[in-house]
């Protein structure tokens, strides 16, 4: 009873912690201008009638959009509510699978203790474009939680647990789930020698399954190389091309492969090494010897290998690593200086939580619903309008704003810069909509009356949302401290 009240004390601590270094929990920010809409869209078929196209690219193949549109349709809770308790859960699983996972290696308490302080030190993993952690709800989130699950089942060889954890995954953010699951059958493979003939039939299966879903799927056109109108959005996202990476990001990453099989060597020479271990550490190398082998493919601009950005496999070998630094500087030092680098880990972790929250994001812990500024009542008004509105918008106004039209209104919009960019990596078509119209919206704070009525009559556009101060001779809508929502129609 005493190690389970422990427990429930430890997890809050490290979602409090976890929390604050990611700069504070936020509702819509970030990625969410992506899968707020998507499953405002699945909840409400009607709203987002021409960004439809731009959602689906990724709506289809992510159960997890799907999943929480049927938890808020069955519960009717608000979308910020469910956000939050989502979070909140993930934040859970993520505990107990990286308890799971340290006692499955053999860890001590006090070893584990360190693992979890590390783990709340949020950070990004070299030129991936992600990151350890995330402030807000996000779907990859969940999945890396249940692949670290099951990490922890294959490291104690239960492996219909194992598979059971990744398939879950899988659902949850596709790409995600199948780097784990090749952890999970390398992993098996090099533990059980026995298993591999049944498991090289599984690879050949799922292999012309994978061709068939290119050939004549939904990945269909995918085995393409990208032209040059395609590249061209993709110019600032220099992640998914490893050989245009800096040296020191391959370095980094490379260096992780390295300190894994260095502790494992340690670890096996003290005899505290079983089959699990082996398997574990044997899937996520073979992960590192996969996205070498996707290099050559991203480099010649083939668009499947792109879009897996097979890059952030190195998520998975920053955890390995984090519990095999949290062994190696606690358990491998000796008993009498265990207490005193946990206290300074965890001294460490608090104080740049504290930092990154007050001073870097200037921010309050919980941002549990959108916050409450001249935008997004501007946008709060446009969403009592009728849903078929399209706005015209700064193209930047998420990131400058801190909120996306389409979170905030629900409603579409002509460009939202940063995550239609994202967006088109995953189809031609959206990217040359997205080229055309970042071309169009050109030197958009330069914007007058006659260029608004333009693009107006060029688009279809409704409605312009700008900020009061730049005053434009149009019908006004709306109004309020900050901004002006003007009639186009």
């Amino acid at each position: 009873m005493k190690q389970r009240v422990t427990l429930v004390v430890a997890a809050i601590a490290f979602g409090l912690v976890a929390t604050a270094n990611s700069g504070g929990y936020r509702f819509g920010a970030s990625d969410q201008a992506y899968y707020e809409p998507a499953i405002a869209k699945l909840i409400d078929p009607a709203l987002f009638p021409r960004d439809s196209a731009l959602l689906a690219v990724q709506s289809r193949f992510l159960g997890s959009v799907h999943l929480i549109a049927a938890i808020a349709r069955l519960t009717h809770v608000s979308m910020p509510a469910l956000f939050l308790a989502i979070y909140v859960l993930t934040m859970a699983g993520l505990f107990a699978a990286a308890v799971a996972l340290a006692r499955h290696l053999g860890l001590s308490w006090w070893a584990i203790a360190g693992l979890l302080v590390i783990v709340t030190l949020r950070h990004r993993i070299a030129k991936t474009g992600a990151n350890s952690l995330e402030g807000y709800m996000h779907p990859r989130m969940i999945a890396f939680a249940c692949g670290v699950a099951s990490c922890a089942a294959l490291a104690s060889m239960r492996l219909v647990r194992a598979s059971l954890w990744t398939a879950l995954s899988a659902v949850m953010h596709p790409t995600t789930g199948a780097w784990f699951a090749i952890v999970l059958i390398a992993g098996v493979a090099a533990a059980r020698p026995a298993t591999r003939r049944a498991l090289a039939v599984l690879a050949v299966a799922g292999l012309v399954g994978g061709v068939a879903l290119v050939a004549a799927g939904p990945l269909t056109g995918r085995a393409v190389t990208m032209d040059a109108d395609w590249l061209s959005v993709l110019a600032e996202k220099d992640y998914l091309f490893p050989t245009g990476w800096p040296l020191y990001a391959w370095a980094i990453n490379l260096a992780y492969p390295v300190v894994i099989a260095l502790v494992y060597r340690a670890r096996k020479r003290l005899g505290l090494v079983g089959p699990g271990e082996h398997a574990l550490v044997a899937g996520v190398l073979a992960l590192v010897a996969v996205f070498l082998v996707s290099v050559p493919l991203t480099s010649a601009r083939i668009a499947l290998a792109v879009q897996l950005q097979v890059n952030r496999i190195f998520w998975i070998a920053d955890f390995l690593t984090a519990v095999y630094v949290a062994w190696w500087l606690i358990d491998a030092a000796g008993q009498r200086v265990r207490l005193a680098i946990v206290a300074v880990l965890m001294a460490v972790a608090v104080a740049r939580g504290a930092y990154v929250l007050r001073v870097e994001a200037d921010r309050q812990l919980v941002q549990a619903s959108l916050p409450a500024t001249a935008w997004t009542d501007a946008l709060a008004w446009l969403q009592t309008q009728p849903a078929s509105w399209f706005v015209l918008a700064d193209p930047g106004h998420a990131w400058k704003y801190g909120v996306s039209v389409r979170v905030g209104a629900h409603r579409d919009t002509l460009l939202e810069s940063g995550k239609d960019s994202s967006m088109a990596m995953y189809d031609r078509d959206v990217a040359r909509r997205v080229k055309d119209r970042t071309a169009a919206l050109a030197d958009f704070d330069r914007l007058d009356a006659a260029r608004a009525r333009s693009l107006a009559a060029r688009y279809r556009v409704d409605v312009l949302v700008e900020p009061k101060a730049h005053v434009l001779d149009l019908p006004v809508l709306y109004q309020n401290a900050g901004f002006v929502v003007y009639d186009l129609r």
